[in-house]
C-alpha cells in the first residue's frame, strides 16, 4: 500500500510541476486516502499485535 502511495505522490509531484494542476490536485487525494487507510490498518494491526502478544 506504500508502493500505490508514493506513485500517487509521484504522479502528483510531476503533474504539478507541468502545470496539469487537476491531476496533481486528484492524485494528491488518492494519495492522502491511501495514506490515511495505511494508517488506520497500521494501528489496528498494531492493537491486535499486541494483544495477541500478552497472551
Amino acid at each position: 500500500m506504500l508502493r500505490w502511495i508514493l506513485i500517487f505522490l509521484i504522479i502528483a509531484l510531476v503533474a504539478a510541476l507541468f502545470g496539469f494542476t487537476g491531476i496533481a490536485v486528484g492524485a494528491a487525494y488518492i494519495a492522502k486516502i491511501l495514506f490515511f487507510i495505511f494508517l488506520v490498518l497500521f494501528i489496528i494491526s498494531l492493537i491486535f499485535g499486541l494483544i495477541r502478544g500478552f497472551k
